[in-house]
This record gives C-alpha cells, sequence and structure tokens, in this order.
C-alpha cells in the first residue's frame, strides 16, 4: 500500500478519476492510496460501516451480492474501472446493504469517505461528478432487476461475459459453471447446458477456472441489450467512461 504520487499524467488506471478535472484531482491526490486486492477479497459486508471508497483499476472488478434467505448470493451489479464502490455520495458512515465482493483482482486505489467528503465541500463540480456518477450506478441496478425478471438464462450469461470483456479488455474471463450459477442466481446444471450451448457453436471454450471466447459478436448476439442500456445512460451522463473492449 502506498500513496499516490507524481504528475497528473500518472493518475491511476480509472476512469472516474481520470476525468476528474486538474483542480478536483489535486483535492484528493493527496489522499489516495495505492493497493492491490485479490479475487474474492471482501470490501464489505451487510452492516459494516461504509468508510472507505475503493476504485477498481485496470482490469480490476468488483461485485455487488446481495443474500437470499436459501442462503445463496446473487449479483445485482458489476463494477470496473467505471467507477467506485463505498460513500459515493453519502455523507458520514452508513452501513453497507450487501456483500461487495473483489471478483477479479488486481490494482486498487482507495480513499477514506471523510477525505472524499471534505474535498467535495471544496468543489461543487467534484460533487456533481460523484453524484452523476451515482445515478449511473443506481440505472446498473434498475437495470439489473430488470434483467434478473424477464431475460433467459442464455442471455443474461452472455451479457454477464460481454460485460466482464469490455471491463477487462481481455477475451479470457476467470470464471467457472459455480461461479456463474452463484451470480445468475440459478442452479448449476442450467448455466453448465448453456455453456455446453456456446462451445458446440464455437463461441467459447472453457478451461479449468475460466472460458475464452473466441467469437465476441456471437456471444453478443446471444446477450440481452441490458449492457447496451447500461452504456447508453453512462454515454449520456458522463461520456467516456463506461470502458469498452476496444480500450
Amino acid at each position: 500500500m502506498s500513496k499516490i504520487t507524481g504528475a497528473a499524467a500518472a493518475r491511476p488506471d480509472n476512469n472516474l478519476l481520470q476525468t476528474l478535472r486538474e483542480a478536483d484531482y489535486a483535492l484528493l491526490a493527496p489522499w489516495l492510496e495505492a493497493t492491490a486486492q485479490e479475487a474474492n477479497q471482501l470490501l464489505y459486508n451487510p452492516g459494516d460501516n461504509v468508510e472507505t471508497v475503493h476504485f477498481p483499476c485496470g482490469p480490476s472488478l468488483v461485485s455487488y451480492l446481495v443474500g437470499s434467505e436459501d442462503g445463496r448470493d446473487v449479483e445485482t451489479i458489476l463494477v470496473g474501472r467505471e467507477g467506485a464502490v463505498g460513500g459515493i455520495v453519502s455523507f458520514g458512515h452508513l452501513p453497507a446493504y450487501c456483500r461487495i465482493v473483489v471478483k477479479y483482482g488486481g490494482p486498487f486505489v482507495r480513499v477514506r469517505v471523510t477525505q472524499l467528503e471534505a474535498a467535495k465541500a471544496r468543489s461543487p463540480s467534484l460533487r456533481y461528478l460523484f453524484a452523476r456518477y451515482a445515478d449511473c450506478l443506481l440505472a446498473q441496478v434498475f437495470q439489473s432487476t430488470a434483467c434478473n425478471a424477464v431475460h433467459s438464462i442464455e442471455q443474461r450469461a452472455a451479457k454477464w461475459i460481454v460485460s466482464a470483456m469490455d471491463r477487462t479488455g481481455d477475451h479470457v474471463v476467470p470464471l467457472t459453471h459455480e461461479q456463474l450459477a452463484t451470480m445468475l442466481g440459478v442452479g448449476r446444471s442450467y448455466t453448465s447446458r448453456v455453456m455446453q450451448g456456446f462451445r458446440a457453436d464455437r463461441i467459447l471454450e472453457t478451461r479449468r477456472g475460466a472460458v475464452v471466447v473466441r467469437d465476441r459478436e456471437a456471444l453478443k448476439a446471444r446477450a440481452c441489450l441490458c449492457n447496451e442500456s447500461v452504456k447508453a445512460h453512462f454515454d449520456a451522463v458522463l461520456r467516456g467512461v463506461y470502458p469498452t473492449s476496444e480500450e
């Protein structure tokens, strides 16, 4: 763990931080800490006091998981380098509602909520940007709710893999059938059949603990349009922040 130093050109590989104006970034820079998180690292449990804001960088991904009465955790949204998790617009330390877990390990930057609040108090434009990001985050939650209600397991599985590729920029996605089933809130047998269909159509291959996408366009064609809806909202509210696989 280390403080972020150096010129603005050396900003962390997080799109939200990179879109900040120079003056706004200067308010945060002294307090930013670079760290690394491993896959499956727990950031917050329900009820935990949210004291730190985490910014995934590069290929790092964070998953919001909501528990059900049967003990399963269902993923609501995935956050990568387009954003941040924890205390984005709140004032004071508030409890976390769900589990927030590192899905893909890698570099992160973090800042104390109190330090972010102090910076926002000094800059209306900084407050404005984080409020707009919170709107985008809420849009993802709304879209995920609708997606889980109306789209097939195949559509949702394809959407999730494409979304992970967009954020990581890699065609190799660390993912097991069991993990995908847990995130989609379905039995493992359902996701296994979906993955078998993708393999049979030569859209992807499976390795131990990962899938290798061979035909991204074909996979995208199998997905619902929820990713596109989220991207469109990001572009309307925070243009250039949502990552694409071409970045």
